[in-house]
């Protein structure tokens, strides 16, 4: 096995430049409890004959003549959203520069504790609805300047992508619901990693509740609360029905209206879920792969100040421009490794074995291997960014503030309102 050196920006521009065609992280993980500790998996709406809430399939791994059970335990989407708040984290901390729209919602009354919500908060990134319904500078965010040219962007003409939401280009992004429809600009994912659980056994989760009261399920009825969104026990101070009856409280919890459970009193007797009970494994391995390929498609016609680039600097530019994403790519990858695996209550993973990248060669043999921290990771997205900045191509720290416009500012309020209340159905 070939040893593991610390990646430069020299061996990252050749690897780029076409030497490779993919530099992937393959991790294993155990369970921070120890191997054979139970963890928990995403659950999902089971489908047709299946017997868990899990995403459990059979793969094909090494060292097995026979596919094995496997089970997802973090997608390539939630993957994606990890490594973007990893980012957003070293930018924050002022490591990673890289340009951030965002939606402030600082000066909203009810909604100050959202703070901002960014590109790389919203599932669609830059073309999401939350900055779409957005004003930049009072103008509607579709019809600003920077609306409008990330709308134009194209994989064979990226430069506004890349001057605006950089990220969108290493994650993906499709402007389904913008102005063109399902003509708006499409760019695939060159940054993908999933977490599965190999040779897995499903078990089962036990549940109950001893109310230290004592108040029995068939106690009550309770009744809604004149005047209030509040219950009472006294049918003389309830909310009238046109029949004059007084209304039975009904608002989240379990049973039926009127019940104690329905405000969370009452004992709750044992019970065992076998669809979502959590799972074994002999281990869980993360794959983190970075195409290479797909960086090398995007194209740049002009440079961050909107002048054409000379035709005979184009190729050398374009290449310190893959270069850079690359980088910015690779020190998601760094970052997210540092944050860890703390997937969701009772899943926290360590890793056993691997974590390093892997230059995987064009023509195939043994990959050469490399180790990237988080503060390597920081130096090399910034040398990468000097050597773009003598093409025109680098970024300008100032962030995009939006605002959100009154009618989405106001449909968040009701949409609260309407949750505190109970008003939403089980999907709300």
């Amino acid at each position: 096995m070939t040893e593991v050196r610390p990646l430069d920006l020299e061996t990252l521009e050749l690897a780029v430049a076409g030497e490779c065609v993919a530099i992937r992280r393959v991790t294993v993980l155990q369970p921070a409890g120890g191997k054979g500790d139970k963890v928990f998996p995403p659950t999902y709406v089971k489908e047709g004959r299946a017997e868990t809430k899990y995403a459990i399939e059979l793969r094909k791994v090494p060292g097995r003549t026979e596919p094995v059970a496997c089970v997802l335990l973090d997608s390539v989407a939630s993957q994606a959203n990890r490594m973007e708040e990893a980012l957003l984290d070293g930018h924050r901390k002022g490591e990673l520069p890289f340009p951030l729209v965002g939606v402030d919602f600082s000066n909203e009354p009810e909604l100050q504790d959202l703070e901002q919500i960014t590109a790389l908060h919203a599932p669609h990134r830059i073309a999401d609805a939350i900055l779409r319904d957005s004003l930049l500078k009072g103008e509607p965010f579709r019809q600003s300047s920077v609306g409008r040219a990330f709308t134009d962007a194209r994989p064979n003409n990226a430069t506004a992508m890349y001057k605006y939401c950089p990220t969108a280009l290493v994650f993906g992004v499709w402007d389904s619901t913008g102005p063109k429809g399902g003509l708006g600009s499409k760019f695939q994912r060159a940054l993908v990693s999933e977490i599965v659980g190999v040779d897995t056994v499903w078990g089962v989760k036990t549940a109950s509740r001893l109310d230290p009261a004592g108040i029995q399920t068939k106690s009550g009825p309770v009744f809604a609360k004149k005047g209030s969104d509040d219950w009472t026990p006294d049918a003389g101070e309830a909310e009238k029905d046109k029949k004059g009856e007084p209304v039975l409280f009904s608002r989240g919890g379990d049973g039926k209206p009127g019940q104690p459970s329905k405000i969370n009193h009452v004992n709750i007797p044992p019970s065992i879920d076998s669809e979502a009970g959590g799972v074994t494994m002999d281990h869980a391995v993360q794959t983190t792969v970075l195409s290479l390929p797909a960086l090398r498609r995007l194209r740049f016609r002009d440079n961050l100040a909107d002048e054409p680039i000379p035709a005979e600097k184009r190729a050398a530019a374009e290449q310190a421009t893959h270069v850079v994403l690359a980088a910015l790519a690779l020190a998601a990858v760094a970052y997210q490794q540092a944050v860890g695996h703390d997937l969701r209550s009772r899943s926290l993973l360590i890793p056993e074995s691997g974590g390093v990248l892997e230059l995987i060669n064009r023509d195939g043999g043994e990959p050469s291997r490399y180790g990237l921290t988080r503060a390597a990771a920081s130096e090399l997205l910034k040398a990468a960014l000097a050597k773009a900045a003598t093409y025109g191509m680098k970024w300008s720290p100032e962030p995009i503030t939006l605002q959100p416009t009154p009618k989405l500012a106001q449909l968040i309020r009701i949409s609260r309102q309407q949750t505190q209340a109970g008003d939403v159905d089980a999907e709300g």
